[in-house]
C-alpha cells in the first residue's frame, strides 16, 4: 500500500509517498480502507519531532480520518465490513489502509461526506469540551473567538451559538472574516487593527466577553485577557502564532479572572466518559442538523504536502484534508 513514512524527524518537503506493509488487525482492532485524512498543527510538529511526545521511528503520521471498514480482527462485533466510519488515532492515517481498536471508530452520519467527516472529531471535541465543560458557557453570554477561520476556531463559532451564546469572532483577514459570518457569528473583529480592543469595548457595550476561545497565542493573548469581562474565562486552546505568551497575573485578579488549558489528548485519557458523552451529542446534532458539515480544503493524496503548506501559512479557512481515496464515498 502507499503511505507518507517518516525515517527521520524533519521537514514535512523531505516526505514522499512510499511502499508501506499492508496492516492486519489483530483482537479486537479494525483495518480501515482511508478514504481522508485531515491536517492539524499537532501532525506537522511530530513529524519534525517539535511535539512534547515523540512518535517512535519510523511512522505513519495523520491523526483524524474517515474511511470504511475493509476487515474485522477477532471479536468485533459492533462494526461490520464496508461500514463508513471516522476516528482519531495516535498516527498513522496518511496511508492507504490502517489499523485502529474498534472502540476508537464511530460510524459517520449519513449527512456527512467522508472528506468532511475526517476532520470532524479533534475540531469539534475539542470545542465543545472547552465551551461546555471548562468555561460552562451559558446562554446570553458573549463569547469571543480568536482565529475564528481555522478548524478548531470556525467550530467553537457554530458551537458557540449552538449554546446560546453571542458570537465574535475575530479573523485577520475579510475573507476569513466573511467565513466566519457564514459559520453562525454574530459579528466579526478584525484584530490586526490597533485599536481592536475598542472595537471590541464598543460591541459588548463596554462590559467586555465572558469567554475567550484562543487557540492563537502570540502576542495577541495578553492584549484578550484584558478585554474579559469580570469572572470571565480565557480558554487556552493552542499556539497557531508559534510563541507562547506571558501573562502578568495581576490582571487575572483585578478581573476575578480564570486562565483554563484545553488539550484534548489528556481529556482523551483523564476523562474519558465525558470524552465520549461529547462525540455522542456532536455526532447526533450532526446526524439531526443542529450542526452543519465543517468546510474543508481537499488536496490529492499526491500533494499532501501542500495540505501541510497551506495549513502552515494560516492563510488556509476551515480544514486541511488529503483525499487518499476519491473512489470510497
Amino acid at each position: 500500500m502507499k503511505a507518507v513514512v517518516v525515517e527521520q524527524y524533519g521537514p514535512v518537503d523531505g516526505l514522499r509517498l512510499t511502499e508501506a506493509p499492508m496492516p492486519q488487525p489483530g483482537e479486537g482492532e479494525v483495518r480501515i480502507r482511508v478514504a481522508a485524512a485531515a491536517i492539524g498543527f499537532v501532525d506537522g510538529l511530530k513529524i519534525q519531532g517539535l511535539y512534547q511526545t515523540k512518535d517512535p521511528l519510523p511512522f505513519i503520521p495523520g491523526m483524524e480520518f474517515s474511511g470504511v471498514v475493509d476487515e474485522l480482527g477477532s471479536g468485533v462485533t459492533t462494526l461490520r465490513v464496508g461500514q463508513r466510519v471516522l476516528g482519531l488515532g495516535l498516527r498513522g492515517a496518511l496511508a492507504e489502509f490502517a489499523v485502529y481498536p474498534a472502540t476508537d471508530l464511530h460510524v459517520v452520519p449519513d449527512t456527512v461526506d467522508l472528506a468532511q467527516a475526517s476532520g470532524l472529531l479533534a475540531n469539534y471535541t475539542t470545542a465543545l469540551y472547552a465551551l461546555s465543560e471548562t468555561a460552562q458557557l451559558r446562554a446570553g453570554e458573549q463569547l469571543l473567538v480568536l482565529g475564528a477561520s481555522g478548524g478548531t476556531g470556525s467550530a467553537a463559532v457554530s458551537l458557540g451559538k449552538l449554546l446560546g451564546a453571542r458570537v465574535i469572532a475575530a479573523a485577520s483577514t475579510e475573507a476569513k472574516r466573511q467565513f466566519a459570518l457564514s459559520q453562525g457569528a454574530d459579528a466579526v473583529l478584525d484584530y490586526t487593527q490597533p485599536d481592536w480592543r475598542d472595537t471590541l469595548k464598543g460591541m459588548t457595550g463596554g462590559k467586555g466577553v465572558d469567554v475567550i476561545f484562543d487557540g492563537v497565542g502570540g502576542e495577541l493573548s495578553p492584549l484578550a485577557f484584558r478585554a474579559l469581562a469580570w469572572r470571565g474565562r480565557h480558554l487556552v486552546v493552542g499556539f497557531a502564532a508559534g510563541k507562547i505568551p506571558a501573562l502578568p497575573f495581576n490582571i487575572a485578579l483585578l478581573k476575578g479572572a480564570s486562565l483554563m488549558g484545553v488539550d484534548l489528548a489528556q481529556v482523551r485519557t483523564r476523562e474519558p466518559e465525558i470524552h465520549a458523552r461529547l462525540v455522542r451529542a456532536l455526532l447526533g446534532w450532526f446526524a439531526s442538523g443542529h450542526l452543519t458539515p465543517p468546510a474543508v480544503e481537499v488536496f490529492p493524496f499526491e500533494a499532501f504536502r501542500a495540505a501541510f503548506a497551506a495549513m502552515a501559512t494560516r492563510n488556509a479557512i476551515g480544514k486541511m484534508v488529503v483525499r487518499i481515496a476519491p473512489d470510497v464515498a
